[in-house]
């Protein structure tokens, strides 16, 4: 069974020298001298290196404390999630699966050796605790692919305790550049094994300043793309949040498409939105089950005691951990599906050869203003729309419309932002408060239909369908004062448009 580590730490060039002397560092009342450790790990990537250029590592490692296969996703900068499972000959599955979205299915083969003397030091307070981990590694590469190759070098790591304080390696940085010792120019040791054995092969060239209309949608759009493809593992690992952002990034790329038109040929475009759709409605199986169970859980954690009759929260908690369940096992299924390996491929070969129209060579104020301004006009008549009618279903189901079109102008808003500048950044952030509002008032809807169907399952089991009825009510409180608020929030979007 895979479990998971986050590793904080910093690499540095080494010289003849070694480790400088950090007993001077605040906080560290000694330097234990660890011993030397032999440490020898085959790197695995697919034949054209594809987890190398983002930058994900897997290997199969030997040697020192924590033998295994080792798999590192990039958080931020200096911060990795190593996910670790049992030695074995084959990659483990669980691993494979989770750098699925990169490699499409194409076999992960042995690229790179490296055997590593590690000179370990450990930086403990006062107390005895463990503060980082020093070490200086002298490290033979191997390059196991291509043309083959080898190199030497050696370098400095500190790696941060487990639960540690990141700012304490802020100052065991300050204390090596004090003494001469410069950071390494290389991320990771693959990627210096790459660099002095041959390279990264099929490097994705990095895209011009965005000049036109289509330089601006495409980087964007490659923004969107690398989103979805992050997300995987994340989504895979049932990590917070994950699930929502890949989902939002679908829904980026596809309201790129359809309003900029006249930017992205539509006849190219539609089929590849209608995948992103399906997708889209995938992940959203298991996120309007994870937001409709915190609303729930929140506002019944609300209520006074006395006012929670019967094994209520007993039944929300059974109902949301069952329906959860069952989506989480479904949705890993659709990452694995065909269906979506080929959309992450469709994905590509669209960036790589995008369908531009002439639209795509002009000046982007002009071509994406309009397009943005048409989105706006569409919200505006949704909007007044959903006013003119009486409180109720048909209300219920405009002000929803509304939300939608409101979510296509704010992401057609950020698009363009970056040629645009602030009038459509100021619009990004109207509609996202306009979507927060009706937001609320969708979920208040898909609250009140939820505790209904519980009332009647509690009260066929013989149980106080009070709470029910109470929760309910005080949804339809919070959909009135959505409503009651809207038309002073329109009035406020409406002034301050001047895009």
């Amino acid at each position: 069974m895979a479990e998971t580590k986050r590793e904080i730490e910093r690499k540095y060039a080494a010289d003849k020298g070694g480790l400088p002397d950090l007993t001077g560092v605040a906080g560290v009342a000694a330097v234990l001298d660890k011993g030397l450790v032999e440490l020898d790990a085959t790197y695995y990537d697919t034949a054209d290196e594809r987890l190398a250029r983002s930058s994900v590592t897997l290997r199969r490692r030997t040697g020192g404390s924590d033998a295994g296969w080792h798999l590192k996703l990039p958080i931020a900068p200096h911060v990795r999630d190593e996910i670790r499972a049992p030695l074995s000959d084959t990659v483990p599955d669980e691993l494979a699966a989770l750098v699925r979205s990169r490699t499409r299915g194409a076999p992960l083969v042995p690229v790179v050796r490296l055997r590593s003397s590690r000179d370990v030091r450990h930086l403990v307070d006062a107390a005895g605790t463990l503060l980082a981990e020093a070490s200086v590694d002298e490290v033979h590469a191997e390059r196991l692919n291509r043309a083959g190759g080898t190199a030497r070098w050696t370098e400095i790591e500190v790696e941060l305790a487990d639960g540690g304080d990141p700012a304490f390696l802020a100052k065991v940085d300050k204390q090596l550049r004090k003494a001469g010792v410069k950071p390494s120019a290389s991320p990771s040791k693959l990627a210096r094994a790459f660099q002095e054995t041959g390279g990264v092969g099929a490097r994705t060239p990095v895209p011009a300043k965005p000049v036109t209309a289509g330089d601006h949608l495409l980087a964007y759009l490659r923004t969107q793309r690398d989103a979805i493809v992050e997300c995987d593992p994340a989504v895979r690992r049932d990590l917070p949040d994950a699930v929502h952002r890949m989902r939002v990034a679908t829904r980026r790329m596809r309201s790129t498409f359809r309003t900029f038109g006249a930017v992205l040929d539509r006849a190219v475009t539609d089929p590849v939105a209608a995948e992103l759709k399906w997708l889209a409605g995938e992940l959203g199986a298991d996120r309007d089950q994870e937001v409709l169970a915190e609303r729930l859980t929140a506002a019944l954690g609300d209520l006074p005691p006395g006012l929670v009759h019967g094994p209520v929260r007993e039944r929300l908690t059974t109902w949301a951990g069952a329906r959860h369940s069952h989506t989480r096992g479904h949705l890993v299924a659709v990452l694995d599906s065909t269906r979506t390996l080929a959309l992450f491929d469709t994905l590509d070969a669209l960036l790589a050869d995008p369908p531009l129209r002439k639209k795509a060579a002009k000046k982007p104020e002009a071509v994406l203003g309009a397009a943005v301004r048409k989105d706006f006009a569409r919200v505006s008549r949704l909007v007044a729309a959903a006013l003119d009618l009486p409180p109720g279903g048909d209300r219920d189901g405009a002000l929803h419309e509304a939300r939608k079109k409101a979510k296509r102008t704010r992401y057609a808003a950020e698009a363009a932002a970056p040629a645009l500048g602030g009038p459509a950044r100021s619009l990004a952030a109207s509609m996202k408060s306009l979507t927060g509002l009706l937001g609320d008032h969708q979920d208040s809807v898909m609250a009140r239909d939820t505790l209904r169907e519980l009332s009647v399952v509690a009260h066929a089991a013989g149980e106080d369908a009070f709470t029910y009825g109470l929760l309910y009510g005080r949804e339809e409180a919070r959909a009135a004062a959505a409503e009651r608020e809207l038309p002073r929030l329109w009035k406020r979007i409406d002034a301050g448009a001047d895009l």
